[in-house]
């Protein structure tokens, strides 16, 4: 079986630390740019593989292994969840490993379920990773990728006050904030019509009920006063 000749230090991910860890005490500054490794996010929010990531912080050797204390910078597109807008930008995330020295224990006890914790006086607690057979070099891959991956909001926005978009038309209400419909409840439209029509027929029948009433009482009029004339005569 033909094994992988790929040397730790040729990882595009690949940090020398071979001048921490000769003895504890030891720290030096951090500021390197990485290709995003793959698998953080999807289509709707990410970091596309290969885009830049920056690292910044510092890097302390301890008694067992060395402390990690990084600010992690990395483009991040995405779609505001409320209007759809596209959403570009670099998106900050602080992050604290540790690299043991003895990679056997670190995985024993990863076995086991037992969390490793940082010693020689460390009081913050973080994701551990291991080092390089030879101890020169930490690998940062798996650190990129868990740490984005982690801190990806489920639903980003533009602003926090974001006003989305018209469920009717879909116009943007945040360019559009007058934006406005007029809207007519169809649960009602056949009462209205109904009423309508109630109305118009009630106010025909009562033009032509006063017209009767009328004729009635003028001829009830000149009866009486036919019979008033014969009596006299």
């Amino acid at each position: 079986m033909t094994r992988s000749t790929t040397r730790p230090e040729d990882s595009p991910w690949a940090l020398s630390v071979a001048s921490l860890t000769a003895s504890a005490g030891r720290s030096r500054d951090v500021d390197a740019r990485f290709p995003a490794p793959s698998g953080i996010g999807d289509e709707v929010i990410g970091v596309r593989e290969g885009d830049e990531v920056h690292v910044t912080g510092r890097i302390d050797s301890v008694v067992d292994g060395l402390v990690l204390t990084a600010h992690i910078d990395a483009p991040v597109h995405a779609e505001c969840t409320r209007c759809l807008t596209p959403l570009d930008h670099a998106w900050g995330v602080d992050v604290t490993a540790f690299f043991p020295y003895d990679s056997a224990a670190f995985a024993d006890e990863a076995d086991d379920g037992h969390e490793v914790q940082i010693v020689a006086g460390e009081e913050e607690d973080g994701d551990v990773y291991p080092l390089s057979d030879d101890r020169t070099i930490a690998d940062l891959e798996a650190l990129l990728r868990d740490t984005l991956v982690e801190a990806l909001p489920l639903q980003p926005l533009c602003r926090p006050d974001c006003r989305g978009l018209c469920p009717q038309c879909g116009t943007n209400l945040n360019e559009h904030p007058d934006h406005r419909h007029e809207v007519t409840d169809i649960r009602f439209a056949a009462l209205e019509e109904l009423r309508r029509r109630m109305a118009e027929e009630n106010g025909g029948s009562g033009d032509g009920s006063d017209s009767r009433d009328g004729s009635g009482d003028a001829g009830s009029g000149s009866s009486a006063g036919d019979a008033g004339t014969r009596r006299n005569a």
